[in-house]
């Protein structure tokens, strides 16, 4: 005797086709124990500015000013990169209402939180490999994520 799947294919598309149509990124139905999430990707590049120094900062400076900003495009070979290391939803502060936990600018030790991912309602540290400066930050709340994506540059 064939045992009938609770799992419905048209109803798959039918959020997918909703999804499609409206705004929303993701739609989750549940009916027992069937749950149906739909979700999409969406990819977006966020760009950091950083400002020149003034040139008396220049001459000051005690290492070498980079020449370019890092991009998330060159971020990949640079040796601060820190990668996602899991998919999932970026948070840059503990609470909506809270300060991030860094900036551009900022100086970390070795184990300080720099922000959290969501995967699968769980909360997950991300943490400093390494101390020194944040140079750059990809990654804003609510952003999705996919394993080794460019999180931020600590130099």
């Amino acid at each position: 005797m064939a045992r009938q799947s609770p799992f419905d294919p048209e109803l798959v598309r039918e959020l997918a086709t909703l999804i499609a149509e409206t705004d929303l990124t993701e739609i989750e139905v549940a009916k027992g124990d069937l749950r149906i999430r739909v979700a999409r990707t969406i990819t977006a590049s966020v760009t950091v500015p950083m400002a020149a120094p003034a040139p008396q900062a220049q001459a000051a400076a005690a290492a070498p000013v980079a020449a370019t900003p890092v991009t998330e495009a060159t971020a990949k070979g640079h040796p601060g990169v820190v990668p996602s290391p899991m998919v999932g939803t970026t948070f840059r502060k503990p609470a909506p209402d809270a300060k991030n936990f860094v900036e551009i600018g900022s100086r970390v030790e070795v184990g300080d939180k720099l922000l959290l991912i969501e995967a699968m309602k769980t909360f997950n540290d991300i943490t400093a490999p390494r101390a020194g400066t944040v140079i750059a930050i990809f990654v804003e709340d609510g952003t999705p994520v996919e394993y080794g994506e460019p999180l931020l540059v600590i130099e």
